[in-house]
């Protein structure tokens, strides 16, 4: 009788991208210690992060919870398709979060932020900008 191999699956990853709206009330220190978390939740559970970005302090465009600014916070990155329904649970039961969003990208989508991130976009604005001064 010949030993069995172990049957290894391919995971596919799949891309995505949450932006997370942080409550105001939080300190740096807590803000840091969120985000980190978060950040490992993706690679501990078999992701990748691509890219991440923070956009501060921001202004709402109607008031949640009675406050009317959270921390914006931006993760894009490639996890397996279940790995998303643990994300925003974690969200969900996660006081610090107001908001929180989860959009899955097509190569499209994906191509565009990579575009945005090397600078490609409003190149025109920059080199007259340039010029002119």
């Amino acid at each position: 009788m010949a030993a069995k191999k172990p049957n290894k699956e391919k995971v596919v990853l799949n891309d995505y991208e949450s932006v997370i709206i942080f409550t105001p009330v939080l300190s740096d220190e807590q803000l840091k210690d969120a985000v980190a978390k978060y950040r490992n939740m993706i690679t501990e559970n078999g992701g990748e992060l691509v890219h991440e970005e923070n956009w501060g302090l921001t202004k709402l465009a109607y008031a949640i919870e009675k406050k009317t600014t959270g921390f914006y916070h931006i993760y894009e990155y490639k996890a397996p398709a279940d790995f998303v329904a643990k994300f925003e649970l974690a969200f969900r039961r996660d006081e610090r979060i107001m908001r929180f969003l989860t959009t899955s990208l097509d190569r499209h989508a994906v191509h565009y932020n990579t575009r945005k991130r090397n600078g490609e976009f409003n190149q025109n604005k920059k080199e007259k900008q340039q010029e002119g001064k």
